[in-house]
């Protein structure tokens, strides 16, 4: 529908101890960690990621609360949202029924207001309390963006947990910060690192792949083990 497509999610907590992973030393100077057990503080990321394009909106807090979030989220958003082009303009039934369109065959609603603005992004979110606070809804409505809720169990829809775990590993896997600060630091450096390259992403990818190859399996066995493949001749044919 020709609509701007972001993801969000909260990444975190970390903590500043020793993290497991591969890292970076010089040649003969293997990188040591400290044998003592100090539990360090802790650091989120926040981000919101436009998987077209790779570009991914970050930042480190030390606290994931509404009250931090959703002002940050308000104003990524407002960026975005002013490079985006001017909407089209629709007559009021037609604009409600694009809007519609996206709560059709879900079993709970948000109530949309009387009066609504051109639809211009979609917003995926996990399906958080917080996420879901009227004050935060009616915001994004009155932006234009409508914000999409991925199902209980169904987080890994989210592809900003994918970026996620990238970034993360990248920033943390072998170190040892012994600050919030440190462990925040080195999570934008990262992140700034990506956006100079980043990587679109595009649905369906290896998880779909093997999805496919699964249903193309349901009328075959393996024998034993090898790579020949029996048909069952019980199963319904395609």
């Amino acid at each position: 529908m020709g609509l701007a497509v972001w993801v969000e999610d909260e990444a975190g907590p970390y903590q500043a101890v020793p993290q497991p992973g591969q890292g970076w030393c010089e040649t003969g100077r293997p990188a040591q960690q400290p044998h003592e057990y100090v539990r360090g503080d802790i650091a989120k990321l926040f981000t919101l990621f436009h998987p077209a394009t790779g570009e991914l909106c970050a930042k480190g807090v030390t606290s994931g609360a509404n009250r931090v979030l959703h002002p940050w989220l308000e104003s990524e958003l407002e960026r975005v949202l002013g490079k985006l082009p001017n909407p089209a303009t629709l007559p009021a039934e037609v604009n409600r029924q694009k809007w519609e369109t996206w709560q059709a065959g879900l079993q709970v609603k948000f109530t949309l207001p009387e009066v609504l603005p051109p639809l211009r992004l979609l917003l995926v979110l996990d399906n958080l309390i917080g996420h879901k606070s009227p004050a935060l809804v009616l915001w994004l409505v009155a932006h234009g963006v409508m914000p999409l809720y991925t199902p209980l169990s169904g987080s890994w829809l989210n592809m900003a947990e994918s970026v996620q775990r990238i970034i993360v590993r990248r920033a943390l896997a072998g170190t040892y910060f012994e600050s919030s600060a440190q462990t925040i630091q080195a999570l934008e450096a990262t992140v700034r690192g990506w956006n100079r390259d980043p990587t679109p992403f595009v649905w369906g990818g290896k998880r779909k792949q093997r999805r496919d190859r699964a249903r193309a399996r349901r009328h075959e066995h393996r024998l034993g083990g090898s790579g020949a493949l029996a048909r069952n001749r019980y199963a319904k044919a395609r």
